[in-house]
């Protein structure tokens, strides 16, 4: 049999190129795989039929969309995970699953190679080829983008040499990359970083500004798992889907921001995460009720350095197995229900409950029914004051 090579596929011009590009050159047989990650679209049949018309001997068709919910969304909901406090890393988060069914399709294909479209100077070259690595360190890996200046001018005309089956007519002005957890635009006049993203960009969510009554439902949680909303069941999925919808419908979730890349360069990218950010501001709000204050300081620390490490390409890494190994035992707790408004672009939490709640209004109020002992509080601080006093005393007298 001849060697073989898994190309990661996505149908757009330039991975259908790599199938025969790929093939010319290196003399492989190439395996186009594509994984359905909730980003719409194409159906996967059309995707599959394309890619063996473009010369792949099999085509892998995967509809991911649970496994991504729940493997790989859930725990980033459940680590509250922004990158640079604001990016629910959706792109980061797609990458690994897309990698591990990468490598299940080498394995059972007997490739030696996998081949991706990435350029040099993003982030995703990074995510597969590491990922790559973790999961089947034996593979090798093929970059015809990044590795053999592979422009998308050369791409149309290789594919119109040869006529593929591709529409190479229209050029969108942006790059697009979208999944269920969000979508990721750049590239374009959006790279002038004063110039204001236009309405065309978006396409997850409404204008914030447009006029239009506030939405108000209500969050299930079980153990830091949204399991229902305003009632009924929802899977991870389902869950995600609907707050699209409700969130997106609201103007919720739109992010303009200037990020750092791994590669040390930094980007505009313009984000769309309805359902990422509806869902993230409600769990943390559940947390703030439920958590334990020191493990409640502690876990945002690890929140930023899990996020770090997933849009650095290190999903299967040992820390951050071992950090998820933390925010699991966090989440024991994490069970009640949220009531969020969704209006103007904002999710606002004005609701909470929870059987596992560590607020108590008796201890809270100010009111009659105070059982707060506040005899005990002078004492206090001026024990917890104490060490700045003696130090204060001392730098004073110098």
């Amino acid at each position: 049999m001849s060697e073989r090579v898994v190309l990661a596929y996505s149908g757009g011009l330039d991975t259908s190129v790599a199938i025969g590009w790929i093939a010319e050159e290196t003399g492989a047989e190439v395996v186009a795989v594509a994984v359905d990650l909730g980003q719409g679209g194409e159906d996967l049949d059309t995707i599959r039929k394309r890619a063996l018309d473009c010369g792949a001997v099999e085509a892998v068709v995967a509809d991911a969309r649970d496994e991504f919910a729940d493997h790989y969304c859930l725990p980033a909901l459940q680590a509250n995970a922004l990158y640079m406090d604001r990016y629910p890393l959706v792109s980061a988060l797609s990458r690994p699953v897309i990698v591990k069914h990468l490598a299940e399709a080498a394995k059972y294909h007997g490739a030696t190679t996998v081949a991706h479209g990435c350029t040099g100077k993003g982030n995703d070259q990074v995510r597969f080829e590491v990922g790559i690595g973790a999961l089947a360190p034996d593979l090798k890996v093929i970059a015809p983008v990044r590795d053999y200046a592979w422009t998308r001018e050369k791409a149309i005309a290789w594919a119109e040499d040869r006529n593929l089956p591709i529409d190479v007519s229209k050029k969108s002005p942006y790059s697009v990359d979208q999944n269920v957890w969000g979508r990721a635009v750049e590239t374009g006049f959006l790279e002038d970083i004063w110039n204001a993203p236009v309405e065309d960009v978006y396409s997850y969510t409404q204008d914030p500004a447009e006029p239009r009554d506030p939405d108000e439902l209500v969050i299930t949680f079980d153990k830091g798992v949204p399991v229902a909303i305003d009632g009924e069941t929802v899977t991870v999925l389902q869950a995600v889907q609907e707050l699209n919808r409700r969130a997106g419908a609201q103007g919720v979730g739109r992010l303009d921001m200037v990020e750092d890349r791994l590669v040390g360069i930094k980007s505009r990218e313009i984000y769309e995460a309805p359902g990422a950010i509806a869902l993230i501001t409600a769990h943390q709000e559940l947390e703030n009720v439920t958590l334990e204050r020191d493990l409640a300081r502690f876990k945002r620390q690890v929140e930023q350095r899990w996020g770090e490490l997933v849009y650095d390409g290190l999903w299967f890494s040992p820390l951050k197995y071992a950090l998820d190994s933390f925010i699991q035992n966090t989440q024991q707790h994490v069970t009640g229900e949220i009531r969020i408004v969704l209006h103007g672009g904002r999710a606002v939490v004005t609701g909470r409950r929870s059987e596992e709640s560590l607020y108590d209004f008796n201890l809270a109020t100010y009111d009659e029914g105070d059982t707060f002992d506040q005899s005990l509080a002078k004492g206090f601080v001026q024990l917890w004051g104490l060490p700045s006093k003696i130090a204060a005393k001392r730098d004073l007298g110098k």
